[in-house]
């Protein structure tokens, strides 16, 4: 047997080891965003954040102003998955991509993978431009599954942005403006106004050569 003290570092070693291999990457390319267990590479207010059943759970009581849990990592050309559920398919959220914090605000600004009411599938531009850029088509709404789990599946390559949910291409958007940022954060959104609860799992994201 090993002395306790070398027995100790064994084991913490073994257990980095662990930890680290959840983080990396899947054959496919694909690595995981959240451990299922704590917000680790993950910023935001922890009283409106959290992790309960293995989701990242957003569970606002009413709020006056839009909050968001951002990931500390930037990227820039990438394919991203993530499943979503709103409660009872009530309320406005969103995934945003190549975005940044906005200083001395709670906002960020940059792109968003729109979801929620009147807004399902849509390509948003948060604080930046404020506008929707593209609409989803009407007829797409029929796949959702409203309070159940759907899948978001979010690519940025270059100048082009491809948004599909469950797998129905709703989005298919070219900037015609350079200077607009290729690169930046993830951040998932509580929007302001009414209660609301949103929870998000297997969020999965692919670097882009």
């Amino acid at each position: 047997m090993l002395p306790g003290r070398i027995a100790s570092a064994f084991l913490l070693a073994v257990a980095a080891v662990l930890s680290a291999s959840s983080w990396a990457a899947d054959d496919d390319g694909f690595r995981s965003l959240f451990n299922g267990k704590d917000l680790e590479g993950w910023d935001g207010d922890t009283t409106l954040w959290k992790v309960a059943d293995s989701y990242i759970v957003g569970d606002s009581p009413g709020i006056k102003h839009n909050q968001f849990l951002c990931t500390k990592e930037e990227f820039g050309d990438f394919e991203l998955k993530v499943e979503f559920r709103m409660k009872d398919g009530v309320g406005n959220s969103g995934v945003q991509f190549r975005t940044k914090k906005v200083a001395n605000s709670t906002e960020v600004s940059g792109y968003q993978a729109d979801l929620g009411e009147n807004y399902w599938g849509c390509l948003y531009d948060e604080s930046r431009r404020n506008k929707i850029l593209v609409k989803a088509p009407v007829d797409f709404e029929g796949t959702l599954k409203k309070g159940d789990w759907n899948q978001y599946t979010i690519r940025a390559e270059g100048d082009q942005i491809i948004l599909k949910m469950n797998g129905v291409t709703t989005v298919n958007y070219r900037e015609p403006d350079a200077e607009i940022a290729r690169s930046g954060i993830i951040a998932l959104q509580v929007h302001s106004g009414g209660p609301m609860k949103v929870e998000f799992r297997n969020i999965r994201i692919k670097p882009l050569k």
